[in-house]
């Protein structure tokens, strides 16, 4: 339905500036696609989450993430009902969890150090993780977002680190390593996706590091 509604919405700004050709077009539609098809998932997200009794702690997640989430990219699930799911299980699985266990002592800074050490490295190989239907193949834009993930990844990590509220501290740390995890060829692999430069051309060309 979402489809059917974003080429609807696609064929009439064509009908109205005619200049646009197919490629443009399909970049129009995408990003209708993710606009329409991102309303309804945030909505069934915060509404299974007031529902649990988490609302406030799942509104966090997503705000302190978003971010991080932003930059680095991340697996893209093919359907809208895996979209929903995968979000809805993300925002919610991750504070309902932290809920439930406490990190402390020389414990909570070996797993954060380890946690930013697989970090930095997958954002080294994968940020920014893009997809087939959106890649990002110049080096500037790939350079930029790079960067961008370094530093939010860090500091999502230092605040899990100084943060005495053992649940936000631990929201911290779950969010931004699962994010990470996304990035990741074993996730894009599970999910069967395939990153734009694997589709479009190798960047490797244009050394982003």
């Amino acid at each position: 339905m979402i489809d059917n509604i974003c080429m609807f919405l696609t064929n009439k700004i064509r009908k109205e500036m005619p200049n646009i050709d197919d490629e443009r077009a399909e970049v129009i539609n995408y990003g209708l696609q993710n606009i329409i098809g991102e309303i309804p998932k945030i909505f069934i997200m915060l509404i299974i989450a007031y529902i649990l009794g988490i609302f406030p702690l799942a509104l966090f997640t997503f705000i302190v993430l978003f971010p991080y989430r932003g930059a680095s990219g991340g697996v893209h699930l093919k359907t809208h009902i895996g979209c929903i799911i995968f979000t809805t299980s993300f925002y919610c699985v991750i504070p309902f969890i932290s809920q439930h266990f406490e990190l402390s002592g020389i414990i909570k800074y070996i797993i954060i150090a380890s946690a930013w050490i697989f970090g930095m490295i997958m954002i080294k190989l994968y940020a920014p993780a893009d997809t087939e239907d959106v890649p990002i193949l110049a080096k500037k834009d790939r350079r930029k977002k790079q960067i961008v993930s370094y530093i939010t990844f860090s500091i999502g990590l230092l605040a899990a680190l100084i943060i005495e509220n053992s649940v936000i501290s631990n929201i911290l740390l779950l969010a931004n390593l699962i994010q990470t995890i996304t990035i990741t060829k074993f996730a894009y692999r599970l999910a069967k996706s395939k990153y734009g430069y694997e589709v479009y051309g190798d960047t490797s060309t244009q050394s982003i590091c």
